[in-house]
């Protein structure tokens, strides 16, 4: 197979990688479980909140000993999914300096790494109630059986991922005891939905016509199936938000009509996405995305206050 070109920032970046000394076993260890990722886990905040609860010490405990615990188990997921693709990943520009790909880090060892956190994480979910231990073993069965087998399947690879952030969202409001919104959980798997689907269209993109060489379900997209895909889901995904900012139940459990006018938040946030997908040729990252471009920052800063000033209504809204 003919190896397609890959852009030249991307080659610079990978023989700057090549030429990186290599990490001690545990630097290689910290880097693999990806901590700059774990700002997907802020999801299990969504519970406190929604559920009127961001003041109450004892919740606000909870929910950080939550965000904890699945910041560990998505670090074991990680491990188990690079020691999975190390082939691949070899073959690829920028994973290619994934410590285990590399050779920093023996998959032996993140084996062992990943059945100890794994183990500890699971021990101190169930510690903190049996209904979030259960979710987030589910968690772990779930996106174990996506690294296995799932992300081979097409449509099911990243529907698969919008569901563990529905996990994530629901172990946070089990974990103080919260009821949580059916809307809110559309809009977290929409939301996800578009996330991994831009992720796919950038890793495309990126990898040209040797894409299906890195990763066999690659093949079985194409940008313009999901540029489909992903004009399905935003319309979706902002549809859902408005309806659930605007209905009597939303109004009635927050004692206030006034949600709705966070929607701006939500429009600009996803448009400001899909510049960077389709001009800057981004999207391979979200977390990386939304901790360097400050006006998506600020954004979802800007979302969370007003959230906040509205549903808590700390003037007498």
């Amino acid at each position: 197979m003919t190896r397609q070109p890959v852009p030249e920032t991307v080659s610079r970046d990978a023989s700057l990688a090549d030429r990186a000394p290599a990490r001690s076993a545990l630097a290689s260890l910290l880097v693999s479980l990806r901590p700059e990722q774990w700002t997907k886990n802020l999801v299990v905040f969504a519970g406190l909140l929604f559920g009127r609860q961001l003041f109450d010490p004892r919740a606000v405990g909870l929910a950080v000993a939550a965000f904890a615990i699945f910041c560990l188990l998505s670090g074991v997921v990680y491990l188990l999914n690079d020691v999975a693709d190390r082939e691949a990943d070899r073959n690829h520009p920028l994973k290619s300096r994934r410590p285990i790909a590399s050779g920093d880090l023996a998959p032996a060892t993140a084996l062992f790494a990943a059945a100890l956190l794994g183990a500890a994480a699971l021990a101190g979910a169930f510690a903190l109630g049996p209904a979030f231990g259960l979710v987030s073993l589910a968690y772990v069965a779930l996106l174990g059986a996506y690294s296995a087998r799932l992300k081979h399947v097409v449509i099911i690879d990243v529907l698969t991922i919008a569901i563990g952030f529905v996990l994530r969202a629901v172990a946070g409001a089990v974990a103080i005891d919260v009821p949580i919104s059916q809307w809110l959980l559309v809009c977290t798997v929409l939301l996800a939905l578009f996330l991994a689907l831009s992720k796919r269209r950038h890793e495309i993109v990126l990898l040209a016509g040797g894409a299906p060489g890195h990763r066999r379900i690659l093949g079985e997209y194409s940008p313009y199936l999901l540029d489909q895909m992903i004009g399905v889901v935003t319309a979706s995904t902002l549809i859902a938000y408005i309806f659930y900012t605007l209905s009597p139940e939303t109004a009635h459990r927050f004692e206030t009509e006034y949600l709705g006018l966070t929607t701006p938040f939500p429009l600009y946030g996803i448009f400001r996405y899909l510049y960077l997908v389709h001009q800057k040729e981004g999207g391979g990252s979200p977390s990386t995305m939304l901790l360097t471009d400050k006006p998506l920052l600020v954004c979802v800063a800007l979302w969370a206050v007003s959230v906040v000033v509205i549903v808590y209504r700390p003037w007498g809204l």
